[in-house]
């Protein structure tokens, strides 16, 4: 963990023989010079024994900060923690530290739980009067399904909106009395001056490596919309993860004096040319970009002990207009179906079989050709979750013609990639499974879900993530124990792609243990209402 010490504990609070929480009121501090404190912030008060008394507000614990005392923050223990879910220990700690910096970095790893601790850090300073608004910029994919939902789970208070659609659309949401709103990285430029005269005090940026080049318009927007008194918080689990000058786009919108001033001084300083077109880190990079994100908090999965042992989260993921075109094509098809005659569960099956065919990337047609589909929303919300994870990554594949189309892509972006399916030799299976165990690579697998569900060990992965969903709980229960088992030290993430209703619907089923074919004439009756 970076840059804050452990929770403390409930007031009275002992801090140590120099600092004492009075009634979560005030400050009794015990300094060798207690006029340092006395001459710059009102209404403290000087006591014998070099004693001093001082409210304990945000503004005081600010200034005492920058005096170098590390007082705690009042969120510890003039907050009621809102929503239905108490806070675990290291994400109380996360909300404190965000309280007292007003730009900051948050690196807790993926699963972790900092959106909430950021939705709990921001409601404390809205109740403090310190904020108004917030702007959270983030993914397209955990707009609604991460930030939306958790707002209405730890903070159902609060008012808010997500800013997506036109231009005018993106306005009016902004325009409106919404506390927080939500959009995505390119939408903030669509609507600068709206933001820019919207109103906002806090911005908090999720996945925030999306602003590691300097040099993009999404970063020069970004930072003409940060004025000094503007709160930031950036949140990332994966900091300067695949080249240390990715640290430099970060640093100078959080903390701009800790890197030069131009990206070539920077780049000197962390890399070694070794040709015009190759540079490699020098020894000490990991030291300079860690000084350089500061001030900055991190917690490790393992380091969150009361965290359970794996973590379910869903994507969302825009279908692209080919795929919608042909989705209400096939559904309409099926609706004209169902009026004529009585549905079978087979012809159930298959069509919705078909309907997730779509959703997925590519379908078998009538005559068995495979017609394959754009697959780029789906495919970059796979990478946001590839890039922000810790180890290697399982990704799930239900359908046989998309993981070809998947794998082709992944290996082109360079990404080391290896298919499990049943087209794949016994021994094959086997040389795949011992390298991912065992060597650096590969470092993603892309798996038919039966092909892998049963037996074999994978924890040199923690984070699986579905393409699109089965219809067996056994199946989907097996595939996730893959990397939940004996010989995992990491915590696991399971992450559920979805962009189409009916795929919804199935993980609906899933989640709640409950196998498709057994509720797939309701099921069908539903997708067609």
């Amino acid at each position: 963990m970076l840059g804050v010490g452990k929770p403390y504990g409930p007031a009275p609070l002992f801090i140590g023989r120099d600092m004492r929480v009075i009634d979560n009121k005030a400050l009794l501090l015990r300094l060798r010079n207690n006029q340092q404190v006395t001459q710059v912030i009102p209404k403290s008060k000087a006591l014998p024994d070099n004693k001093v008394v001082v409210n304990w507000g945000i503004d005081e614990t600010h200034v005492l900060k920058n005096l170098g005392i590390n007082a705690p923050s009042p969120i510890e223990g003039r907050y009621e923690w809102t929503g239905k879910h108490q806070p675990f220990a290291h994400q109380k700690t996360t909300s404190s530290f965000l309280t007292l910096n007003k730009r900051a970095f948050c690196f807790n790893e993926q699963g972790t739980g900092k959106t909430a601790s950021a939705i709990w850090a921001a409601d404390f300073l809205m109740n403090q009067g310190k904020v108004n608004r917030v702007l959270v910029i983030c993914p397209l994919s955990i707009m609604d399904s991460a930030w939306k939902e958790d707002l209405f789970t730890f903070a159902m208070h609060r008012t808010v909106d997500i800013a997506y659609g036109s231009a005018k659309k993106r306005a009016e949401v902004i325009n409106s009395s919404a506390e927080f709103v939500i959009i995505n990285y390119d939408g903030v430029e669509i609507v600068e001056d709206d933001v820019a005269a919207g109103g906002f005090d806090l911005v908090i940026v999720d996945e925030a490596t999306h602003y590691k080049n300097s040099q993009t318009k999404r970063w020069k927007t970004l930072n003409r919309l940060l004025g000094p008194d503007k709160w930031l918080w950036m949140l990332t689990g994966t900091p300067a993860a695949q080249s240390p000058v990715d640290a430099y786009g970060l640093a100078k919108l959080v903390n701009p004096k800790a890197v030069p001033r131009f990206f070539g001084s920077f780049r000197d300083m962390v890399m070694y040319k070794v040709t015009n077109f190759k540079w490699i880190p020098k020894p000490d990079a990991t030291e300079t970009v860690f000084k350089a994100l500061q001030p900055a908090i991190r917690f490790t999965k393992e380091e969150c002990l009361d965290l359970p042992d794996i973590v379910y989260t869903k994507r969302e993921v825009e279908l692209t207009r080919q795929q919608n075109k042909y989705y209400k094509e096939l559904k309409d098809k099926m609706v004209m179906q169902a009026a004529g005659e009585e549905i079978t569960t087979h012809t159930a099956a298959v069509n919705m079989n078909k309907l997730l065919q779509i959703s997925s990337g590519a379908i078998y047609t009538d005559n068995g050709e495979t017609l394959e589909f754009d697959i780029k929303h789906r495919y970059k919300v796979l990478r946001e979750v590839i890039d922000e994870s810790s180890k290697k990554v399982l990704i799930f594949v239900p359908f046989k013609h998309t993981i070809k189309l998947l794998a082709d892509k992944l290996r082109a972006d360079k990404i080391t990639t290896e298919v499990i399916s049943g087209a794949v030799k016994a021994t094959d299976r086997t040389r795949i499974f011992k390298d991912f165990q065992e060597k650096s690579d590969p470092k993603v697998l892309v798996i038919q879900p039966q092909a892998a569900a049963h037996g074999v060990t994978l924890t040199a992965a923690n984070t699986i993530v579905w393409w699109g969903p089965t219809s067996s709980v056994e199946t989907y229960a097996q595939a996730n124990a893959r990397i939940h088992r004996a010989g995992q030290d990491h915590k696991c993430t399971i992450v559920q792609l979805q962009g189409s209703h009916i795929e919804k619907r199935v993980y609906a089923l899933l989640d709640n243990k409950i196998d498709t074919h057994t509720k797939i004439i309701d099921l069908y009756k539903e997708i067609l209402a």
